[in-house]
């Protein structure tokens, strides 16, 4: 039988210096887990600041989409156009009409006609558009600046090496095409002659 350090019986004493491995019991997350989770709770607390903050100005969190997609087309001097709208934001033509109609009504943005081509519609932000995002995300930002305070330049770049990873992973699963579900029905296979019925009619 092992004995102790002492020489009583019994199992070895665990070595101090020795790392310790606590294996995650059935109830718990994996470090990965945890982190997908904090993910989670930091998209709807961003979201819930966004419809807090906008709220306080009249403005809908499509609105405050618009505005980033504007800003940052517009940062990269690209022309931003209704469609541009349409396209990133996944909206109807209507609804984006209604979105463009509020942003001009608002103040925020204004419809112009510029270039060679007079008949296409470009959007350009307002002066009031960026003094009110700057009044609705600024405490935002200061807070968010305060935490990271903490962190060394070596942390901060190992964070943002693993949010680029993650923001690439997010956007990769949202362009693969959707695999059927177990037990669905298979795709139907093209019917001969363009789908035309045959006519009966002996070969």
């Amino acid at each position: 039988m092992p004995h102790n350090g002492d020489g009583s019986a019994g199992p070895p004493a665990p070595d101090p210096g020795a790392p310790s491995r606590v294996q995650p019991s059935p109830g718990m997350q994996s470090p990965a887990q945890e982190l997908v989770r904090l993910l989670q709770e930091f998209t709807l607390e961003a979201n819930r600041y966004a419809d807090t903050a906008g709220g306080r100005h009249g403005m809908h969190r499509t609105d405050l989409n618009a505005l980033a997609v504007i800003m940052r087309h517009s940062a990269a001097e690209r022309e931003v156009t209704p469609g541009l709208l349409r396209s990133e934001l996944h909206l109807s033509s209507p609804a984006t009409t209604a979105l463009v109609d509020r942003l001009c009504a608002s103040g925020h943005v204004v419809r112009e006609r510029l270039g060679t081509d007079r008949r296409q519609v470009q959007l350009r932000m307002t002066p009031k558009a960026y003094k009110d995002g700057s009044a609705m995300f600024m405490p935002l930002a200061a807070a968010m600046g305060q935490a990271m305070a903490s962190y060394s330049a070596g942390e901060l770049e190992l964070v943002h090496r693993f949010m680029a990873d993650m923001l690439a992973a997010t956007v990769a699963a949202r362009q693969e095409p959707a695999s059927p579900e177990p037990g669905g029905p298979e795709p139907a296979s093209p019917e001969p002659d363009g789908g035309r019925p045959p006519s009966g009619r002996a070969g």
